[in-house]
């Protein structure tokens, strides 16, 4: 946060002075108090919201902002991921099991679970490295919507203190420390839907003790029943606040599912199942997630200091089956079983001095940061029926990295600020193979310096100018291999000669990327925030782990290019209106001769949602959509499908402690497609494989009725 100069002179100030000033009496507008210290003045955090002017003077892009409580409470949703739809322009859907993380779609990429987009709850990273199932897999179904007190996201590759994954952005999750009242919830819907929340924070000793409690079950629309069962808690105990004071917080996880992955789009048009059918009825999972983390935080007139650690046990079991037939059916069948048994360890540390330079306010900031896999299994099985047959790969990894970060904020003029970032990562990877060629240890680093320009405010309206360099680290496995493990043959199973031996190419431990943005946020329209943005993304050459045939798989140097429009209106007290719009262009630098679209990249998206509350009996919110058509192919020959889903959500008062709530979801029954894809598969029968687009459908409508009483 940048501070402000406020020496008062009579009933003059100048340059800096009037800056301080001017931001105190905003400040006071929108209720939130500075912190006096001598002569300079420190500003408590400014959550950008669509009611806030704050953001102006503070944001350090045109593509980053905080969503509150207040603006997620009536925002109907199909998934617990789907809170981080919040951001503009991210796009979450699903192409297997609720159990299974989410796909993520945003500039340009499609981020698959989770790589290139960094997540964190309560300071813990979600995106798992080196997994089971894909690098970067970002499972957050744990997550409790009703429960996240603020999210703050960031996009591109600007920020000092966010490292690995974090190239298209990030977001920070944040619980809340104590509600106003306990309730329970009870929601039941269609498809067998059921859920159960129980929420409190009784006073004790000098803190709160935050306790939720939730259980979900769900068969959803598909011909085979999900039988999703999950089971989700968390324990948190807090003194003072985010800024100055401290929590510890215990969360655990479990949940169990069959899935309905993904299917040809020949096997629906032949009538050999409908749109929710399934191929191989005994895909799904299960997993389960327990974690310890403490976070501590002090701010004062001189600095501020702040800390968090973290314990992570963690486990998944995957089976999935996206081919076939090509091993031959009945059986063997093409299902393989995915395992991960992991435990991780870290912490985060920083401290910001309150300074000055040459006379002008100056921050800076010293920051480290550490993580420790230890993952017991990871493994790659041959199954029929979640009966394993033979082994792929069976490895065991330590995978460590250790940051540290420095950042220099500056007020040179009125009208000029700059953040000047650098940030250093250094990672061991070592890797126990069942195959003793691809076993090995290996250690890189990467430097990431950052910039950020900051011009304004006039007339409400700031400009920005932001560079940096990035990275994503690759799956410690692809870093030591020297030959394929997987007996399959073809091109889905990554190559087309003979498999089983055969010599690879090690990937690249750490990619670097590279992000510019030229950008500008106005408040200039009363109640009416806006910014624009225009983004490059540059990333490097790479190999990448394909963790469903246990190789790696070369991949072009790619650039991305886009604009972002987003809008937040408050027409009058209580109503919210947020309108969002996404083009981006995806291409591969180098043309192989097949064509440089980069498949399944995000080109359009837009939202339109608002929502009412103003206390009174009635509330509610609507949230439209549209998600464009992706190239699936390299030479663009090949198309998803677009969709345009429509969700709503009702609230009435019956009582001022008790609440109901409808949730329509998919409001028009729209008959369109969560996920596409287009690859090579074999359906029983079929004398060869067969390329042909395969699609997961969004589900239809859905009726969800609920109640919360306080007590």
């Amino acid at each position: 946060m940048m501070r402000q100069q406020n020496q008062w002179k009579g009933m003059q100030c100048a340059g800096s002075v009037c800056m301080g000033i001017r931001a105190a009496m905003m400040y006071a507008l929108i209720g939130m108090q500075p912190v006096m210290a001598g002569g300079v003045q420190t500003l408590e955090t400014i959550e950008v919201t669509a009611q806030h002017e704050g953001l102006i003077g503070e944001a350090s892009t045109a593509s980053e902002g905080t969503v509150t409580a207040a603006q997620l409470e009536n925002r109907p949703l199909l998934r617990p991921a789907e809170v981080l739809e919040v951001v503009p322009g991210l796009v979450i859907s699903q192409h297997s099991g609720d159990g299974k993380a989410n796909q993520y779609y945003l500039r340009g990429f499609n981020l698959d679970h989770g790589t290139d987009f960094a997540t964190t709850v309560m300071g813990m990273p979600v995106n798992m490295r080196t997994h089971g199932h894909g690098q970067g897999y970002s499972d957050l179904n744990f997550l409790i919507p009703e429960l996240v007190d603020r999210l703050q996201y960031r996009k591109g590759t600007y920020a000092a203190d966010t490292g690995d994954f974090a190239t298209a952005g990030s977001a920070s999750i944040e619980y809340a420390r104590k509600v106003d009242a306990p309730y329970v919830s009870m929601t039941l819907g269609e498809h067998n839907y059921r859920r159960g929340l129980l929420v409190g924070s009784p006073a004790i000793a000098n803190g709160n003790l935050l306790y939720g409690l939730e259980w979900m079950g769900n068969d959803g629309p598909w011909k085979v029943p999900e039988s999703m069962e999950k089971l989700n808690g968390v324990l948190r105990y807090s003194e003072g606040t985010r800024s100055n004071g401290w929590a510890l917080t215990a969360m655990a996880y479990k949940a169990g599912w069959t899935s309905t992955d993904q299917v040809p789009q020949r096997a629906i048009n032949s009538g050999l199942i409908d749109r929710f059918g399934n191929l191989d009825p005994s895909d799904g999972g299960r997993t389960e997630r327990y974690s310890v983390s403490g976070e501590w935080s002090a701010k004062g007139e001189k600095g501020w200091s702040r800390a968090n650690a973290y314990f992570i046990d963690y486990s998944l079991d995957l089976w999935s089956n996206f081919t076939f037939c090509t091993q031959g059916c009945p059986t063997p069948g093409d299902q393989f079983h995915q395992a991960d048994r992991r435990k991780v360890y870290g912490f985060d540390a920083a401290h910001t001095w309150y300074a000055e330079m040459g006379g002008k306010a100056s921050d800076w900031t010293l920051g480290v940061q550490s993580r420790l896999d230890r993952i017991g299994k990871v493994a790659l099985s041959l199954s029929t029926q979640r009966q394993d047959q033979s082994t792929i790969r069976n490895d065991r990894v330590n995978e460590d990295s250790f940051a540290l970060y420095g950042e220099n904020q500056t007020q040179w003029h009125e009208k000029f600020r700059s953040i000047i970032g650098l940030r250093a990562d250094f990672y061991s990877f070592k890797v126990n193979s069942d195959t003793a060629a691809n076993s090995g240890a290996v250690r890189d680093h990467i430097f990431s310096p950052k910039l950020a320009l900051i011009f304004g405010p006039w007339n409400k309206t700031e400009y920005y100018f932001n560079a940096g360099y990035g990275f994503h680290s690759n799956d410690a496995r692809g870093t030591t291999i020297t030959v394929n493990p997987d007996s399959r043959c073809g091109a889905n199973f990554g190559t087309t000669n003979d498999c089983d031996g055969n010599p690879l190419q090690k990937a690249t431990p750490l990619v670097r990327a590279k992000s510019y943005e030229l950008g500008l946020r106005s408040a200039i329209v009363p109640n009416l925030q806006t910014s624009l943005s225009l983004w490059r993304l540059d990333l490097a050459s790479e190999l990448l782990f394909v963790g469903d045939a246990g190789t790696t798989e070369a991949s072009s140097p790619s650039r991305r290019t886009g604009v972002e429009w987003a809008n937040y209106w408050t027409p009058m007290r209580g109503m919210m209106i947020d309108v969002d719009l996404a083009v981006s262009r995806s291409r591969f630098t180098q043309d192989t001769g097949t064509g440089n679209h980069i498949p399944g990249a995000l080109e359009k998206t837009a939202s339109i949602g608002a929502t009412y509350d103003r206390g009174n009996v009635w509330s509610g919110g609507v949230r439209v959509r549209y998600f464009g058509p992706r190239p699936l192919i390299e030479d663009n020959s090949v198309r998803s499908m677009s969709s345009t889903l429509v969700n709503v959500q009702l609230g009435y008062k019956l009582s001022a402690n008790t609440k109901l709530t409808l949730d329509v979801l998919n409001l028009f029954n729209r008959q369109t497609s969560d996920i596409d894809y287009y690859y090579e598969s074999q359906l029983a029968g079929e004398g060869a494989a067969v390329n042909d687009v395969h699609t997961h459908p969004a589900e239809p409508r859905a009726l969800r009725l609920g109640v919360r009483m306080k007590f």
